[in-house]
């Protein structure tokens, strides 16, 4: 579907239900416990562009992946990256997989981003990594976070005979139908120095 489709068809969606409000997309929580956070406040990717659309001024997005996956993977284009794990470039056997490390000043670069009374939506790849990241902001004083549940590139695929078994194209950001980019805005990136 080309760019301009999927705006539209976002467009009509949202004035089609022009009463949409910020309770009604919220949800329950999600059935994976590890995207459980501490605030209960949960919103699948589809439902968060349209909250974002509803109010640009006062809800933001936070993407919490590391800057690697920000560039390479793409992200929404309103989205300010700020990680809550950044890579350490060591082999983890046990996970088999690079290990992360917590960013230490996660919760002060979010301080200066966002003020407390904004409405945050956390993304991160699946949904885990935001959860966690939605837990840091609360117990840093921040009371309107939301775990994006599905996250950028969404949950894998489980299905046995399907030839997208193991690829995170099952929801997310990136499957939604939401903008997204690989374009880098300055005001956007982290940057650590700061």
């Amino acid at each position: 579907m080309h760019r301009s489709t999927r705006l539209l068809v976002f467009l009509v969606l949202f004035f089609v239900v022009g009463s949409f409000s910020f309770v009604s997309a919220e949800m329950p929580a999600p059935k994976d416990e590890k995207k459980h956070t501490t605030l209960g406040k949960y919103v699948d990717a589809a439902n968060a562009y349209l909250m974002w659309l509803k109010d640009p001024e006062k809800v933001k997005i936070l993407d919490c992946r590391t800057p690697e996956e920000y560039v390479y993977v793409g992200h929404p284009p309103m989205a300010h990256n700020i990680p809550s794990r950044t890579w350490t470039g060591k082999w983890d056997p046990e996970k088999k997989d690079y290990a992360l490390q917590d960013n230490p000043d996660f919760e002060a670069s979010v301080k200066k981003a966002f003020d407390t009374k904004d409405i945050i939506l956390v993304v991160c790849r699946s949904g885990h990594r935001s959860a966690a990241s939605t837990n840091r902001l609360a117990a840093a004083g921040f009371t309107n976070v939301y775990n994006v549940v599905d996250g950028f590139e969404g949950d894998k695929v489980q299905d046995e005979d399907s030839s997208f078994k193991g690829k995170r194209m099952k929801n997310g950001w990136k499957n939604s139908g939401a903008p997204w980019t690989y374009d880098l805005d300055p005001k956007l990136i982290y940057n650590a120095a700061h």
